[in-house]
C-alpha cells in the first residue's frame, strides 16, 4: 500500500478529531472505521496491536492510537499530524465553554442548567464504573484489588499514584514470566540510539515551559504546570480513573476550584469533541481566571494542554519501534491488569463522592472519608439523577442526547424553584 498524502491524511484524520464524541470506545470504533475499513490503511492485526500498545501506556487511548496510526503511515510528522487533529477541535471548544461558564456561569439559570448536568455526569460515571467492571473484574484477586482501591481512595485518601504503582507491581510480580524474544535481539544499537534521541528531544519539549514559568518566579503557573505533568504521568486506566486523584487535589490541596465546579468541568467536558482529558485545559482555564483574569487563564490552559500531551507525543514516538517484543511480554499485560482492577474501584470513590455532592449540599471530610449532612439533602437533585439513570441506564439514550435533556429538565425545575 502506497503512503497517503498528507492532504488525504488532514482530511481523514481532521473528520475524526471533530466527529470524535462518546468517550474512548466510539472513538476508537470510528477510528477503525476510517483506517481500516474504508481507507485500508491499516490491517486488523496492526489495528489491534496498536491499540494493545496504547492500553499499557499512560495517557488517553484513543488519542495516542490516533498518534501511532499517523506515525506508522508517515513518521513523526505523520503522528504529530493525527494526534494534533484528534485533540485540537475538542480544546477549541473547551476554551469557549470555559469563557462562558467563567463570565456566566453564576447566573441562577445557568446554576439550574448545571444541576441537570450534574445529574447525568453522575449517572455518567456510574455507567463507565460497570462498563469497565465487565471487562476488568474477571478474578477473585481483580475483584480484591477493586475492593482495596476503593477503600484507598475513599477512606483513606491515599494518593493515586501510590494505588496504581502498588496495583502494578502486584500484577507484575505475580504474573509467570514465560520466554520472550529479547529487545537486543531484535534491534541494533543505531536503533537504540534513535530512541534515545527521541526520548530527549520530547522530554526537553515537555519540560521547557515549565522552566520557563519557574525561572520567571510564576509560582501559580508553575504549580499547574508540575500538576498537570504528574497527572500525565499516572493517566492509567483513562480519565474517569485519574479524575477522582484530580478532584482531590485541585479542591483540596491547591483550593483551585470547589467540587461543584470540578462536576461542571466534567460535564462540559463530556460534550466535547476529542478525550475526554480535556477536562484538564477547563480547569486550568478556570482556575487561571479566578486567580488573575482571562490572560491567565489562556497561558494556564495553554500550559495544562501542552504538559497533558506532549508526554503523548514522547510515549507513542519513544516505543511505537518497539511494539511487538512489548506486546510478547505477559508480565506487562498482568501489570495492565492488575492496574484496570484497580481502577475500578478508584472509579466507584468517583461515583460515590460526585452522588455526595450532587445530592448533598454540604459535605464534610472526615478520617473516614467524606460525609454528607443528612438535613441538606437536595430533593430536585436526586429527582434529576433518577431521571437520568432511566434515561441512560433504561432507555439507553446516548451521551450527548442525555446532557441536553437533563440541561433542559434542569432549567425546567430551577424555574418552578
Amino acid at each position: 500500500m502506497d503512503k497517503p498524502e498528507f492532504a488525504q491524511m488532514f482530511r481523514v484524520f481532521g473528520r475524526i478529531g471533530i466527529l470524535s464524541f462518546g468517550g474512548p470506545a466510539a472513538q476508537i470504533s470510528l477510528m477503525h472505521t476510517e483506517l481500516v475499513d474504508r481507507h485500508e490503511w491499516l490491517n486488523e492485526k496492526q489495528f489491534l496491536g496498536a491499540l494493545s500498545f496504547c492500553m499499557l501506556l499512560p495517557g488517553p487511548e484513543a488519542m495516542q492510537l490516533a498518534t501511532y496510526s499517523g506515525w506508522r503511515l508517515r513518521g513523526v510528522s505523520g503522528g504529530l499530524l493525527a494526534g494534533l487533529l484528534f485533540v485540537l477541535p475538542g480544546a477549541v471548544i473547551i476554551l469557549g465553554l470555559a469563557a462562558g461558564y467563567a463570565y456566566y456561569g453564576q447566573l441562577p439559570v445557568v446554576q439550574s442548567i448545571f444541576t441537570g448536568i450534574k445529574a447525568a455526569v453522575v449517572v455518567i460515571v456510574l455507567q463507565a464504573l460497570l462498563k469497565l467492571s465487565h471487562r476488568a473484574l474477571k478474578t477473585a484477586s481483580s475483584w480484591g484489588l477493586a475492593g482495596l482501591g476503593f477503600v484507598a481512595m475513599f477512606f483513606l485518601s491515599l494518593p493515586f499514584p501510590l494505588i496504581i504503582a502498588s496495583a502494578a507491581l502486584w500484577g507484575y510480580v505475580r504474573t509467570r514470566q514465560e520466554p520472550t524474544p529479547s529487545l537486543h535481539q531484535k534491534y541494533e544499537s543505531t536503533h537504540y540510539k534513535r530512541t534515545i534521541k527521541t526520548i530527549f528531544i520530547w522530554s526537553f519539549i515537555w519540560i521547557t515551559p515549565i522552566l520557563v514559568a519557574w525561572v520567571s518566579g510564576a509560582t501559580f503557573l508553575t504549580s499547574i504546570a508540575l500538576f498537570f505533568s504528574k497527572l500525565a504521568v499516572v493517566t492509567f486506566g483513562g480519565a474517569y480513573a485519574v479524575l477522582a486523584y484530580m478532584t482531590q487535589s485541585v479542591v483540596e490541596t491547591h483550593g483551585w476550584l470547589s467540587t461543584a465546579q470540578m462536576i461542571d468541568a466534567l460535564g462540559l467536558a463530556e460534550t466535547t469533541p476529542g478525550p475526554l482529558i480535556l477536562v484538564t485545559e477547563f480547569v486550568a482555564l478556570l482556575a487561571g481566571f479566578y486567580q488573575g483574569g482571562p490572560i491567565l487563564a489562556i497561558t494556564a490552559g495553554t500550559l495544562a494542554l501542552w504538559v497533558t500531551f506532549t508526554p503523548c507525543f514522547l510515549w507513542i514516538f519513544a516505543g511505537a519501534p518497539y511494539v511487538e517484543a512489548l506486546l510478547a511480554r505477559p508480565r506487562l499485560r498482568g501489570a495492565l491488569d492488575a492496574i484496570s482492577a484497580a481502577v475500578v474501584g478508584v472509579i466507584l470513590n468517583l461515583s460515590v463522592w460526585f452522588a455526595l455532592h450532587v445530592l448533598f449540599d454540604q459535605v464534610t471530610r472526615t478520617r473516614l472519608g467524606p460525609l454528607p449532612d443528612l438535613a441538606t439533602f437536595a430533593p430536585a437533585s436526586a429527582a434529576l439523577t433518577g431521571f437520568a439513570a432511566v434515561v441512560m441506564l433504561v432507555l439507553r439514550l446516548p451521551m450527548i442526547p442525555t446532557l441536553g435533556i437533563l440541561a433542559i429538565a434542569g432549567a425546567a425545575l430551577g424555574s418552578f424553584s
